[in-house]
């Protein structure tokens, strides 16, 4: 029986209907995901085939069974649909082949056109540019780059180590080596190579400057950009040489407009400059003086004869310490002489005329000198006691009543001096004066041994500008006379009633005694008084005197300290580096030595009040020996602490003062072996002691160390010898505090100074006083904008010479309305303002920074600068939140600070 079905038609196609899909096709061979769909899909229709053949074989099977020729004619159309739907799928998926095949070529042709742009591209740059693969062997690199390096062209190609390029480089030498050796340069190269951070700059052997930036890719290379700046570095150099000219000139300007007279000598005795100070103070005329000429020729001028008492003609004048003489001439001006060697030989002597200061010293001695006879004439007992219940004055017959010295008794408490039950029985009036209210009292002397019986005590309050009670005046009278006038009275009434008549006379003249007296001592009372206000007014000036002082004679010497530190961050030539570094030396020990002196004053005037806390000593212990490590290292001297745990309630401030002076003495006198820092518990405190291996003091010179100006014959180093202040101060300040200080020393075998500090409650510690260490800072303050205020023109240019030295932006002013008015044409803030706290017609710097922060409402960092040392002002300068700075300013605290405030910027 032959079969009516259609015949089934293969899905399949055929090779060359697959290429005859056009050109693009035909060039393009399907890529093996296309072939892996076609054959899945030729599977799949191989599959239908077989479908489509068994049911037509069961069709007709089933007509000849069943004869049903319409069923098998509707199951064939059903094939057939099935068999063209599949027909169309594979006919799609073909079309997206080609689809996809057209797109790869198009692709392939835009990266082509892409890696040839970027060739040109990189060609194009005027910088040279190199890239390493991930083995760090070359890539690729540009013109440019070979053009920087002659005599390396044929190297210079793909697949060479980047290492070896730079290995040729050196031995061909390319790298310049001024400043180290090749093989130097060649590794700063490779570490940076290795580790690229920032930027690396290398000067080549032809005089090109190439700073080079280089980052490191995704898989592992490199990429570098060289770029020439060698037009930079001139401008650079050239700008450089301009700003020392403007500094040289500043330098000139100074030594001409200094207040002091200046006469430079050379080895040869010969004039070699001088300026006009020099000539008004020693009243000469410009016409004797010339350069070149020999001091011989002044030895009749007594102010310069000083060189040939001193030094003796003829000697050399290479080998001599730093000397300082006051000479005073025939119309009573006193002359201050120093005289410092120069380095190279020659002399630098300054004149500095210190009348006026002579004559405020003469006054302020003479002012004591007549307050301390008054009080010693007057036939009372009179003191003064601090509000720590201490003694700081006391007149010749209080201290003939204790038969004890004035040194044993002031700066010693009450309790010591007196005594238990002589303090015990005034405690409660202590504590009504100090409480603010005046108290009299009688005193029952009885059971002592003194002079008189019974005493009449009056204690009078003394109150500070704010209202605290700062201490009370106490005035003893002898009352013994007049007590036993009134017990002899009583005894006479009581059993001699029979006589009343009979001494009724004499008891009328005894009563008219007894009121003289008591109006002799009213007027004694308005004396004491008298002279207490006297007093007042002169420790009143005493202590103005200091303020004004300060500012005055360290208003100069900032000036000078300002300028040789601008002068000192220039490039010069090492001898006029050196002849800096002398000057900078001397403004220093001018410095110290002003400073304890005013330090000295103002404790012997009172004028210092202790900062009393609670704090651990742990920490002012590691910072002292944080301080003095180089020092020691430079020595070589062992130098070791202990720490410790002790509470101590005291001023920190001034206990610091007091160990670093021990420390620096140690240093001083120790020239081998070791220093110990540390602590030692006793019933009555805590001994911080300070040993050393040194030289030793002799017996007879323990007492004599702490006063001023003295200094150990032998031992220390010639250029290290101190100013024989420091134990001075320290006894001071241990006195204004009541420690007592320990000393114990063995000739040739060393010393122990040390100081007892009262314990304190642990509960009670003061954070603020736990340790005084800046925190770190970034030493970097180029491009800070500063705003400097300062009054005096001298200060002011310094200051602009040495922000400007330090590349920052500087704006200057003399007082606030040029301030504000520079800033507003400005308009925008500075980053720091830096003012001198006293300006002129009475306006501070203080409030020149608030107007700033007022105009653009910022919270803008502020530095005062001031010679002022009271607690008032400083306190003043805390309260508006600015940092302060005492002069003669330290540029190297200024630039840290600086560093510090701008840190987060």
């Amino acid at each position: 029986m032959e079969s009516n079905s259609t015949p089934c038609m293969s899905t399949r196609p055929s090779r060359g209907w697959l290429l005859g899909g056009g050109t693009d096709m035909a060039q393009r061979p399907p890529s093996d995901e296309a072939w892996s769909r076609l054959a899945e899909l030729e599977r799949e229709n191989a599959k239908l085939r077989k479908i489509n053949q068994v049911l037509i074989d069961r069709v007709e099977r089933s007509m000849d069974f069943q004869g049903n020729a319409y069923s098998l004619f509707q199951t064939a159309i059903v094939l057939e649909n099935q068999v063209r739907d599949r027909t169309e799928e594979l006919g799609s998926a073909l079309r997206e082949l080609g689809k996809i095949n057209r797109d790869l070529h198009f692709t392939k042709e835009e990266a082509e056109t892409a890696r040839v742009r970027l060739t040109v591209a990189i060609e194009s740059i005027s910088e040279g540019f190199v890239l390493c693969d991930a083995n760090d062997r070359l890539v690729m690199c540009n013109g440019k780059y070979r053009e920087f390096w002659p005599g390396l062209t044929d190297m210079i190609k793909p697949g060479v180590p980047f290492t070896a390029l730079l290995r040729r480089a050196q031995s061909l030498g390319l790298f310049d080596t001024v400043e180290g050796s090749g093989e130097e340069a060649l590794q700063q190269r490779l570490q940076y190579h290795e580790r690229p951070e920032g930027l690396l700059v290398v000067k080549l052997t032809d005089g090109r400057w190439l700073q080079i930036n280089e980052q490191r890719t995704e898989d592992g290379g490199s990429v570098a950009i060289y770029t020439d700046i060698t037009a930079l570095k001139l401008s650079e150099q050239r700008q450089r040489e301009r700003e020392l000219a403007v500094k040289n000139t500043l330098l000139q300007a100074i030594f001409h407009n200094i207040s002091q007279g200046i006469l430079v000598v050379d080895e040869e005795r010969r004039i070699v400059a001088w300026n006009d100070r020099f000539l008004e103070i020693l009243k000469l005329p410009s016409s004797e003086l010339a350069a070149g000429k020999s001091i011989r020729d002044f030895i009749h001028v007594k102010a310069v004869r000083c060189l040939f008492i001193y030094f003796g003609f003829g000697s050399d004048p290479n080998h001599f310490d730093s000397f300082c003489m006051e000479e005073t001439g025939d119309d009573g001006r006193v002359v201050e002489i120093r005289l410092s060697p120069m380095p190279g030989g020659g002399i630098v002597s300054t004149y500095t005329d210190i009348t006026e200061r002579k004559r405020s010293e003469w006054a302020l001695r003479d002012s004591e000198h007549r307050i301390r006879v008054i009080t010693d004439a007057l036939p009372a007992l009179i003191a003064y006691v601090d509000a720590e219940q201490c003694f700081r004055f006391t007149n010749k017959p209080y201290e003939d009543w204790f038969g004890r010295p004035r040194s044993e008794i002031n700066g010693q408490p009450m309790s010591k001096v007196l005594g238990r039950k002589l303090y015990e029985a005034r405690q409660s009036h202590v504590e009504l004066a100090l409480s603010g209210r005046n108290t009299t009292f009688e005193i029952d002397l009885s059971t002592t041994d003194q002079k008189f019986r019974y005493a009449l005590a009056t204690y009078v309050p003394h109150f500070g500008p704010d209202g605290t009670v700062l201490g009370f005046f106490a005035l003893i009278q002898d009352i013994t006379e007049r007590k036993e006038a009134a017990r002899q009275l009583q005894e006479a009434k009581e059993g001699l009633e029979l006589r009343v008549a009979e001494r009724t006379r004499e008891l009328t003249t005894l009563n008219l005694q007894l009121k003289q007296e008591v109006e002799e001592r009213r007027q004694a009372e308005e004396a004491l008084h008298a002279a207490k206000a006297e007093a007042e007014q002169a420790n009143m000036s005493k202590t103005k005197f200091l303020a004004a002082a300060s500012h005055d004679l360290l208003q100069p010497l900032n000036a000078a300290r300002v300028f040789a530190a601008a002068l000192g961050e220039s490039r010069m030539a090492e001898r006029n580096r050196d002849l800096v570094a002398n000057v900078t030396l001397a403004l220093n020990s001018v410095d110290e030595l002003l400073s304890a002196l005013l330090d000295i004053s103002k404790f012997d005037a009172g004028a210092h009040t202790p900062d009393i806390v609670d704090f651990r000593l742990d920490g002012i212990l590691k910072s002292l020996v944080d301080e003095h490590v180089p020092q020691a290292k430079v020595r070589q001297l062992g130098l070791h602490w202990v720490s410790s745990s002790a509470v101590v309630r005291t001023d920190p401030v001034l206990i610091t003062r007091i160990l670093r002076n021990f420390l620096s003495n140690a240093m001083r006198y120790t020239h081998s072996g070791r220093i110990l820092l540390g602590c030692r518990r006793r019933p009555d405190g805590v001994e911080v002691q300070v040993w050393d291996t040194g030289i030793g003091i002799p017996p007879d010179k323990l007492t004599a160390v702490f006063e001023e100006f003295h200094r150990l014959d032998a031992g220390s180093r010639e250029n290290d010898r101190g100013m024989g202040l420091g134990l001075a101060i320290v006894e001071r300040i241990s006195r204004r505090l009541g420690h007592q200080v320990v000393v114990r020393s063995q000739l040739g075998k060393g010393s122990l100074f040390g100081i007892v500090l009262p314990y304190g409650n642990p509960q009670r510690v003061s954070l603020q006083a736990a340790g005084f260490e800046l925190p770190p800072t970034v030493d970097r303050v180029a491009d800070t904008s500063v705003i400097v205020i300062e009054n005096d023109p001298g200060e002011l240019a310094g200051m602009k010479a040495l922000l400007q030295s330090w590349r920052c932006e500087v704006q200057i002013a003399k007082h606030k309305e040029g301030a504000l008015q520079q800033l507003r044409a400005a308009g925008k803030p500075p980053q720091v303002v830096v003012a001198d706290y006293q300006l002129d017609d009475g306006a501070t710097g203080l409030e020149a920074f608030h107007s700033i922060q007022a105009l653009f409402a910022l919270p803008i960092p502020g530095i005062i600068i001031t010679a002022d040392r009271t607690d008032e002002v400083h306190a003043a300068i805390r309260r508006a939140g600015c940092h302060l700075l005492n002069k003669p300013l330290k540029p190297a605290r200024l630039r840290s600070l600086l560093a510090h405030l701008t840190a987060h910027d």
